[in-house]
């Protein structure tokens, strides 16, 4: 016996409206949570977590959830901690850009890119966008007389009121950073900075190695602590070579709370495109 041709419609409008129910569903939800891939070999970006779930995007590090169980450190209003929390991340998409508008060649790298711009010559490397975040916010609290980097020939440092005189426009500002960033490398950062105890973390302090032909730095820009067990958590930017744009770095190792890096770990850290050690850690003086 043949269908009656009515019943066909009812359940075709049927269909239609469960579907639009679902579509408003799930749109409805209005905060971002982490849920990593259970795949093996995958790693959620933050772009893939807005695509599979909800429509909100993190518009600085302190928006990024923290795994359940942790909460983040205290820290000071205007602090340099506060200013890496409220560093903005990219919107318009999760590509890392070189210097030259060109598209890093792993980019499975970054959990997000933070919207700073890399300038348009090869400069803003490693060490460089520890001393660009670090300078920046010296320079927006008009803190001029502590803006000083040594360089890697002599060891020295070469002072921001030095070079620019009267001149305290932000342009002026970039060009001392550019001839920082010409003149100074990891080395000259790794001596510059004082060594810390790993226990003793803050939110701010750099991983640094110091190699021939040359190593890599990379910044705790947030920390948040688990209050039953005591575990410390945190989150690492970095630049790399070429001169491309700073990105919070995915945990490869632990998807499950990714972006996250674990204190507990023994021996190595091990990050996407470098590993260092606990007794790397260190501090602007």
């Amino acid at each position: 016996m043949k269908t009656p041709i009515y019943n066909i419609k009812y359940l075709f409008l049927l269909i239609i409206v469960l579907a639009f129910s679902n579509c408003i569903n799930s749109n409805s939800q209005n905060s971002l949570s982490i849920k990593i891939d259970s795949e093996e070999n995958t790693v959620d970006t933050v772009e893939k977590i807005v695509e599979k779930q909800i429509l909100v995007k993190p518009k600085i590090i302190a928006d990024i959830p923290v795994p359940d169980g942790f909460k983040r450190l205290e820290i000071d209003s205007g602090s340099y901690a506060s200013y890496l929390r409220h560093l903005p991340i990219k919107q318009e998409n999760n590509i890392v850009l070189l210097y030259d508008g060109t598209q890093k060649y792993n980019q499975k790298v970054q959990f997000a890119v933070l919207d700073i711009d890399v300038g348009n010559r090869d400069l803003q490397q490693c060490s460089d966008a520890v001393v660009r975040v670090r300078a920046e916010y010296l320079y927006a609290n008009k803190r001029y007389n502590e803006i000083h980097f040594n360089f890697l020939s002599d060891g020295k440092p070469r002072y921001y009121n030095n070079y620019v005189g009267n001149d305290k426009s932000y342009k002026k500002f970039r060009k001392y950073l550019n001839y920082i960033f010409a003149y100074a490398n990891t080395g000259s950062l790794h001596d510059e900075m004082q060594s810390v105890d790993f226990e003793d973390m803050k939110i701010g302090d750099v991983f640094v190695q110091k190699r021939r032909p040359y190593g890599h730095a990379i910044q705790v820009v947030d920390m948040a602590k688990n209050e039953k067990t005591n575990e410390i958590i945190f989150m690492l930017t970095q630049s790399y070579m070429p001169a491309q744009e700073i990105h919070i770095l995915n945990n490869l190792n632990n998807k499950k709370i990714n972006p996250w890096y674990s204190g507990s770990f023994d021996g190595e850290l091990f990050t996407p495109e470098w590993i260092f050690t606990k007794n790397d850690l260190k501090r602007f003086k």
